[in-house]
């Protein structure tokens, strides 16, 4: 028998009709707002729960692969293989922006070139790290 998270995990994905994604710290309110209402993604930003803000990267990892959700952050860390293994990752999508609203125009591309082309995948980042910036593809 896994955990509560393993268990309902494939439930989880076979109803999820939009992207689960994981906002980490670093990432404005603002476009966790337009994440949600603009795209319709359902977002758990660590900043609305008491119990997450303060927590270290390693938990945020763990926590996100429990959840079944993808990574978005601003903070490079997430690309060190050693602490943060790809495998054991629901996907890692790391922006680079210099504002607000390029942050917006990346998570819209995200939203077309990665969910959208994947619907009828759940986690279609799993075990993968990408880096978004303005101006260059997804890696």
């Amino acid at each position: 028998m896994g955990t509560l998270a393993s268990e309902l995990g494939p439930v989880v994905d076979e109803h999820a009709a939009q992207p689960r994604v994981y906002a980490d710290a670093n990432i404005p309110a603002g476009v966790v707002a337009y994440m949600r209402h603009a795209l319709g993604w359902d977002v758990l930003f660590v900043l609305e729960h008491d119990d997450l803000r303060r927590a270290r990267d390693g938990d945020h990892f763990r926590l996100a692969r429990e959840l079944r959700r993808t990574i978005v952050t601003l903070d490079r860390d997430y690309f060190d293989d050693r602490r943060f293994p790809p495998d054991e990752s629901g996907g890692v999508i790391v922006y680079w922006a210099p504002d607000e609203r390029a942050l917006r125009e990346l998570a819209a591309r995200t939203d077309r070139d990665v969910f959208k082309a994947a619907r009828a995948t759940a986690l279609p980042l799993a075990g993968r790290k990408v880096r978004c910036d303005v101006g260059t593809e997804f890696e």
